[in-house]
């Protein structure tokens, strides 16, 4: 309820909307100077249109027998002067608005990407990769034509109505007053039609970051969906997701064309409006000239227009602040502490890892323990076993030694030093991970491998893949450690990508080691050389492994059973099996071999 309220508020203030909109201005200051010196640029030729119609009127009293030739020449080279200058500016303008725009955006994408890969891994199990790519693509795309062009347009209009106001009392107050007589119907109007823009455009975003979603899950499981022949009903799901934008953007696009049409109607009968009590006051002696009227006429015109395109403009920024709310609320979730200077060899580890009295919820369900009272230690050097039917809380063990998660109870050591205390980066930078299922990056196996250490050399990259045995199949490609593995790794054996991920966790020589079913997808052939470069892996690392495989875990210093979220067994492989009885006992008899 007060999430519904909260949002139902957001949407209400325009103010904060505004507010909100404007803080993404600091991501400008850099090219300030830029920004100043095409306001600049702007603010003077808008006061040089403004001079137009005042010497235009001139021009026309200028037309009778009395008025000399040189004064006619004048004014007329004066307007052609003040057409020259406003060229080179609306240039200088549209060029420093653009560096402004383009270093702008750039800083909010890289701002916003930084921000997001340093999310706890609590947000990005509640999120979708889709929607959070629609953030830095589709919102980002809405700012953009905001800062490039609605900007700049809606200071040229300020100025043009603020001056042409002023010049229009200076010419006749009279008729200044009727002319902004119809000014609070357009107020009313964009106050009611404003609210309506602004809710449908927030809600045709969320609608394109949605149909994004679907494309990214479709392409990410391509496989499943042809192997299911679903390609169709894939398709009607993106297409009822795409109707559904269309269904509200056209009728966001029914609120703007009333929006604007109210405006076009208003500006052509206060035009009219104008020009009748104008030649009222001409006829009766009032004191003004034709050529006041004329100039009253043009800056009537030019006061209208910019109204007019503030309509649309104001329809644009309600767009952008439906656009910067789903950005900023981004911006604002608490990002994980990370310290970027070097850790330093002061803070590195043994690898003595220990866990007290853990348990743990995850934070999407906190009535639901994941783990229970959980407590072990591993020595340095040392390897440790989990085991335990899917869903035990074997991962989770490992999630929480990464700190992807804290502990809801209890505490995790490490080294005699509570793992709580030490930097997330300095922490996960002595820890590495060979997953059941490898995710390589869509580059060459050399960048794979060097992902590990970053700025390693290509000696380095090479002595690990030799170490991991996986030099051979590398070395048969005809452009070996430039081999392009393709999006998430598609050109590679599902033995040749453990591989490079073995390879990788060398490169980075962790002091502890966490292997997750690391074999239990392999073929025969496979297994045999991915654990033999595994047994090369784990000499002198403090080692956690979960598996199933009995040739994986027997040799392990110590097992420990895990069922619904505790520990029930522990002890070596012999220890376990010794009386025929217990969970392990059982876990063996049900195909773990």
């Amino acid at each position: 309820m007060n999430e519904e309220r909260n949002e139902s508020e957001k949407k209400k203030l325009s103010y904060k909307g505004l507010k909100r909109l404007g803080s993404l201005l600091r991501f400008m200051w850099p090219k300030k100077w830029s920004f100043f010196g095409g306001l600049a640029a702007l603010t003077l030729s808008s006061l040089g249109t403004l001079a137009f119609p005042m010497l235009l009127g001139d021009l026309l009293d200028s037309a009778h027998p009395e008025t000399s030739l040189n004064h006619i020449n004048t004014l007329a080279l004066i307007l052609l002067g003040i057409f020259a200058a406003n060229a080179v500016l609306s240039y200088f303008r549209i060029y420093l608005f653009a560096i402004v725009t383009q270093f702008m955006l750039a800083s909010l994408r890289q701002t916003t990407y930084y921000h997001m890969i340093r999310l706890p891994m609590s947000f990005f199990s509640s999120r979708r990769v889709g929607e959070l790519n629609s953030r830095i693509s589709a919102d980002i795309s809405v700012l953009q034509e905001t800062f490039t062009f609605t900007i700049a347009q809606f200071i040229r209009q300020t100025i043009t109505i603020i001056g042409g106001i002023s010049l229009l009392t200076l010419i006749s107050y009279k008729l200044t007053l009727f002319m902004l007589a119809f000014v609070p119907l357009v107020a009313i109007g964009a106050r009611i039609f404003g609210k309506a823009v602004r809710r449908l455009s927030k809600d045709a975003q969320s609608q394109v970051a949605a149909s994004n979603v679907i494309v990214e899950e479709t392409l990410q499981g391509i496989s499943n969906v042809k192997a299911y022949t679903n390609e169709s009903f894939e398709y009607n799901r993106y297409s009822d997701a795409t109707n559904e934008v269309i269904r509200i953007s056209l009728k966001g696009a029914k609120w703007r064309a009333l929006f604007i049409s109210l405006i076009v109607f208003s500006l052509f009968t206060s035009i009219v409006g104008v020009i009748w009590f104008g030649v009222y006051l001409v006829n009766q002696g009032a004191g003004l000239t034709t050529g006041d009227l004329f100039k009253f006429i043009l800056y009537t015109l030019f006061i209208g227009a910019s109204i007019s395109g503030m309509a649309d403009l104001y329809s644009q920024v309600q767009k952008a602040i439906g656009a910067t709310d789903s950005l900023l609320d981004l911006l604002e979730e608490k990002t994980e502490e990370f310290v970027v200077e070097d850790c330093g060899k002061e803070i590195q580890i043994a690898g003595n890892v220990r866990f007290e009295h853990v348990g743990f919820s995850y934070p999407s369900r906190p009535t639901v323990p994941v783990l229970q009272d959980i407590s072990f230690e591993v020595g340095t050097g040392k390897k440790v076993a989990l085991v335990g039917a899917s869903g035990a809380g074997k991962t989770t063990i490992t999630a929480l030694l990464f700190r992807f998660y804290d502990p809801t109870s209890g505490q995790i050591f490490l080294d005699d030093s509570p793992a709580s205390s030490m930097q997330l980066r300095c922490l996960r930078k002595q820890m590495a991970i060979v997953p059941q299922e490898v995710l390589l990056f869509g580059g060459s196996i050399g960048e794979n491998i060097g992902y590990g250490k970053p700025g390693a050399s290509m000696e380095e990259i090479r002595l690990a893949a030799e170490k991991a045995n996986a030099l051979e199949f590398i070395n048969a490609f005809p452009e070996g450690f430039d081999t392009l593995v393709g999006e998430r790794g598609v050109q590679l054996s599902g033995g040749q990508k453990q591989r490079v991920a073995i390879a990788r966790a060398i490169l980075r020589d962790p002091r502890i080691l966490i292997l997750d079913e690391a074999t239990s997808a392999l073929d025969t052939a496979s297994e045999s050389l991915v654990q033999s470069a595994l047994n090369e892996l784990m000499k002198g690392r403090t080692s956690i492994i979960i598996a199933h495989r009995l040739s994986t875990i027997r040799e392990a210093d110590m097992i420990l059973v895990i069922d619904n979220g505790r520990i029930v067994e522990s002890g070596s492989h012999e220890e376990l099996m010794q009386n025929n009885t217990g969970k392990y006992f059982e876990l063996q008899q049900l195909g773990m071999k």
